[in-house]
């Protein structure tokens, strides 16, 4: 399958979808934090839901008529899985209706694994990075499976859009959302405070980084304004550290399909 992605100057390029993809990322190498992180700031109910998180679409429908504008979609991983392969990213209604039908089918038909390795392998992470597998060469030279907990909240961070989390800009900004994701993760009980403590001293090693920023900034891309986080991005934020160390999580609270529809290991706890 091959889908139409842009570049930050609006020109349209081929995307190939799937192994052919010579940096597709299969979902065994996907390490465990990065699709832990991915699910506390993306979408906290994943592993529950049916594809639809209804909630989170009249919280985004309560925000867009305060503010009399879209300034907030509600989309969970599957509906953006959709929209990326299948749809535009005009933001009408229609396109939003047509964007719940397909993340319902593919609620249907797909594992959550299955669902989360096309996110993580078509979503973009910066000016013409589509995917993981391209995101952890260009940004911290190594492959997917190497990333640290640190990384893998890092590049997260991005996935609101990577013109407004644009570590080319906005370092600051891009490390603050990283550091809420850490605490999410936490506070979910995702990762250990062992691992918290360590992501938290980690400075992220951007291999190359300076150079790129300074070919980047030769044609800046255009900056977005910051969008409003989803209210179904995550578990209760964790303003400071935490004081004590969580339990060991247990098996997952989310309820799945048959078949393969959870990852009782990577889901987040109940909440």
């Amino acid at each position: 399958m091959t889908i139409t992605v842009k570049d930050w100057q609006g020109k349209d390029h081929p995307f190939v979808v799937g192994p052919k993809n010579p940096r597709w990322t299969s979902y065994g190498a996907l390490p465990p934090a990065l699709k832990k992180a991915v699910v506390a700031s993306e979408d906290a109910n994943f592993y529950s839901h049916e594809g639809v998180d209804y909630e989170a679409i009249r919280e985004a429908i309560k925000a867009d008529l305060q503010k009399g504008k879209f300034v907030r979609g509600g989309s969970t991983i599957t509906q953006q899985v959709a929209k990326n392969l299948f749809l535009t990213r005009e933001k009408t209604l229609i396109r939003k209706v047509k964007e719940i039908v397909l993340a319902r089918r593919m609620d249907d038909a797909l594992s959550k694994s299955r669902i989360l390795e096309l996110y993580l392998n078509v979503v973009e992470f910066g000016p013409m990075v589509y995917g993981i597998g391209h995101a952890a060469h260009y940004y911290f030279g190594k492959p997917p499976s190497a990333l640290t907990v640190r990384e893998c909240a890092f590049l997260a961070s991005m996935l609101p859009g990577p013109k407004v989390y644009n570590p080319y800009r906005k370092m600051d900004r891009v490390m603050r959302r990283s550091d809420r994701i850490l605490r999410r993760m936490v506070a979910a009980r995702m990762i250990t405070r062992e691992e918290y403590d360590a992501a938290m001293a980690e400075v992220p090693n951007l291999a190359g980084l300076s150079r790129k920023v300074e070919k980047t900034l030769e044609t800046p891309p255009p900056e977005e304004k910051t969008p409003e986080e989803s209210p179904g991005g995550g578990p209760p934020i964790l303003e400071e550290s935490p004081g004590s160390a969580p339990a060991d999580p247990g098996p997952a609270g989310a309820r799945g399909k048959e078949g393969d529809r959870s990852a009782p290991e990577e889901s987040p706890a109940s909440r």
